[in-house]
């Protein structure tokens, strides 16, 4: 999702204060995709993950250290009741892609990283209960990855999934409060569908589903 997507579906939140949470939460997602990124050695990248894991967990004991995106979540999540234990679930998902092989079990494990950002996200927007709050998340992060990966059996794996869950989560009308989400899912499927980031349509079925929740 570019930029300019991400803005328009953070207008969707129910209030200021669940919009710079959901802001902060996805800050927090970007950063990790960086550190993986830029990191060439699989040990490397599990201590530089094992390092946000923590620092996510502290947030509960003490003030933030001087990291800009650990002082957004500890502000803007944090303040909204949700423990820095339950964020720090957000890096579990993107450990999983320090593996050497990305089965389905790996690829399910992995897709926990959107899984804990929605439901995070969800519970501080209030969305309702009847929400697909689960299987957008995780639909989400597959369909973000398939477009990623190199392995053509991997990637075509993680967009059979994904395609599954999205599927599911796009068949609902969501509540009013759950909407930035649910416009995630939608985009997220039609990028899967082949419709490219930043295109008209994109927009057009973003700004539809907030009005209808379909």
């Amino acid at each position: 999702m570019i930029e300019a997507e991400r803005r328009l579906v953070l207008t969707y939140a129910p209030s200021l204060e669940a919009g710079a949470a959901l802001a902060a939460l996805f800050a927090l997602d970007d950063k990790l995709a960086e550190t993986l990124r830029t990191t060439s050695e699989p040990m490397l990248g599990q201590i530089r993950m094992q390092w946000w894991h923590d620092a996510l967990t502290r947030l509960d004991s003490a003030p933030p250290p001087a990291e800009p995106v650990l002082q957004g979540v500890a502000r803007d999540v944090l303040r909204q009741g949700v423990s820095g234990a339950s964020v720090a679930g957000v890096v579990d998902g993107w450990q999983m892609l320090l593996q050497t092989e990305l089965d389905d079990a790996a690829l399910l494990a992995y897709a926990e990283r959107g899984r804990r950002l929605f439901e995070i996200a969800g519970l501080v927007a209030s969305a309702n209960g009847a929400d697909p709050v689960a299987k957008a998340g995780e639909g989400w992060a597959l369909a973000d990855l398939s477009g990623k990966l190199s392995d053509p059996g991997e990637a075509a794996a993680a967009r059979r999934i994904a395609e599954g869950l999205l599927g599911e989560a796009c068949a609902a009308r969501w509540s009013r409060n759950g909407r930035a989400l649910g416009a995630m899912a939608h985009l997220a499927r039609m990028e899967l569908e082949g419709e490219p980031v930043g295109s008209p349509k994109r927009t057009l079925r973003a700004l539809w589903h907030r009005m209808s929740g379909r």
